[in-house]
């Protein structure tokens, strides 16, 4: 259903034909809640107003919540983990054939230094004075719980 009258956001003028018993009010003195309306007759006078309630907040697409700092460092250091291991990859395609020949080398090392402990034990063993030995015990002990003493000689 309309209003009766029609509400004007600012003021218009009033007539002064002095014939007024009370002069208006400034805009700046009239009190919140209260405006200038026109009635149907066409005359203007001060009136109270429902207040008008403000228009439901509109939700902003896209606004969710902010994204956590953690996130925001991972996504930067993902692409600088990627490269990293990709550099490594054709670094390791390049060396490739060189460790392979070092790996073969180091067998080597291995199955020479296993021969000349090997050979160097046989040396040692061939070159031992093969002379046997002859160990003499004496042994004594004084009544049925004495105590033994005894002596070790090698020829």
């Amino acid at each position: 259903m309309p209003a009766p009258y029609q509400i004007t956001t600012a003021p218009a003028p009033y007539e002064t034909t002095g014939h007024l018993a009370h002069p208006p009010l400034p805009v700046t003195e009239i009190p919140p809640g209260v405006e200038v309306v026109t009635l149907p007759g066409g005359a203007r006078t001060l009136a109270y107003t429902q207040p008008t309630a403000p228009p439901p907040a509109v939700p902003v697409a896209g606004g969710g919540q902010p994204i956590p700092v953690w996130a925001k460092t991972v996504a930067l250091l993902a692409p600088t983990i990627g490269f990293g291991i990709a550099a490594a990859g054709v670094g390791i395609s390049y060396a490739a054939p060189r460790v392979i020949a070092v790996s073969h080398a180091l067998w080597a090392a291995v199955a020479f230094i296993a021969a000349g402990g090997i050979a160097a034990c046989s040396v040692v063993r061939a070159l031992r004075r093969r002379a046997p030995a002859h160990i003499t015990q004496n042994i004594t002990a004084n009544g049925l719980f004495g105590r033994a003493n005894g002596t070790i000689n090698t020829h």
